[in-house]
């Protein structure tokens, strides 16, 4: 018999599994072995979050709590628990609840995370080390952005932005606001094939990365880049008059697109001020958004 949210908890773990924005997205026309654009990528993980919940059970389950559109083996939570007990020689008997806050097709890394977090709840389960190479060759084969969630708050990414290269000192409380305009949002391999049509070139990324090493936020804003971004606002040009509409509100100091969209964020001066925007942005605008901070940590655990 299913159980529900708040049922599957008693006595399993709970992982928060939080979205991401990308501070940094420099996609380049080079490819590797597997097809691949070579990208860098520095990401922060945010107070938006999902809640993974796992609970021993007789086989393998998932299902998402509003209840997802497609089958639960379509999910990166489902996949991510397969692989790892077939790595592992085990059997992942365990009913897997993602409480979703993070919206899909909007660049935060939802379905990423929801992965990360089965992968170090079933780790913690089985008494795998989470940074054991096996577990990462599966983070990277079920996205380019789960490695990032295992292991950082605030990291640079390259390869295919799949390979940890440096971790910094999280910007943690740092205040954002979320904004996502009604549209169908975009999917990465759209936003690469527009890419392609007429790549433009990455931003410098050496100045961010000096920025972060120096932990110097106030210089932060000033290095904010996307180059993947004039393809997802082609796709959906409703992105581009969001961030417009950001970058003209008071106490924004840096408005980008994260990932590929359909979600862009602002860097603020302060809380109230984020709250302010996601207020306005809702009620004037009709927008999906969040006031959120950046986080001190990345997945959290909880037995319970």
């Amino acid at each position: 018999m299913s159980t529900s949210a708040s049922d599957a908890s008693k006595g399993a773990l709970v992982v928060t599994a939080p979205a991401k924005v990308n501070l940094y997205l420099g996609v380049h026309t080079q490819r590797d072995d597997r097809g691949y654009h070579r990208v860098d990528s520095v990401m922060a993980a945010t107070s938006l979050a999902d809640v993974v919940t796992l609970a021993p059970a007789e086989r393998l389950t998932v299902r998402t709590v509003p209840e997802a559109d497609f089958p639960m083996e379509h999910n990166t939570a489902y996949r991510a628990a397969c692989a790892l007990g077939e790595a592992f020689g085990r059997e992942p008997s365990f009913e897997i609840v993602i409480e979703k806050h993070i919206p899909l097709r909007a660049g935060l890394g939802g379905p990423s995370s929801d992965a990360a977090a089965t992968l170090m709840g079933l780790c913690h389960a089985w008494g795998i080390n989470p940074r054991d190479e096996r577990v990462d060759a599966i983070a990277r084969s079920i996205g380019a952005d789960v490695p990032f969630f295992l292991y950082g708050a605030l990291a640079y990414c390259d390869g295919a932005g799949d390979r940890l290269r440096e971790a910094f000192e999280p910007l943690a409380g740092a205040p954002i606001v979320l904004v996502k305009p009604v549209c169908a949002g975009v999917t990465a391999r759209e936003a690469y094939e527009v890419f392609d049509q007429d790549p433009p070139a990455a931003a410098p990324l050496e100045p961010l990365l000096e920025v972060l090493r120096a932990h110097d936020a106030a210089e932060v804003p000033a290095h904010i880049a996307n180059n993947l971004a004039p393809a997802a606002c082609a796709i959906a040009p409703e992105i581009a008059g969001v961030v417009s509409w950001l970058r003209g509100q008071d106490g924004v100091l840096a408005a980008q697109v994260t990932g590929s969209g359909a979600c862009s964020f602002a860097l603020c001066e302060s809380r109230e001020a984020a709250e302010h925007i996601a207020r306005d942005a809702d009620s004037k605008c009709g927008w999906w958004s969040c006031a959120a901070t950046m986080e001190k940590s990345g997945l959290s655990l909880q037995v319970c």
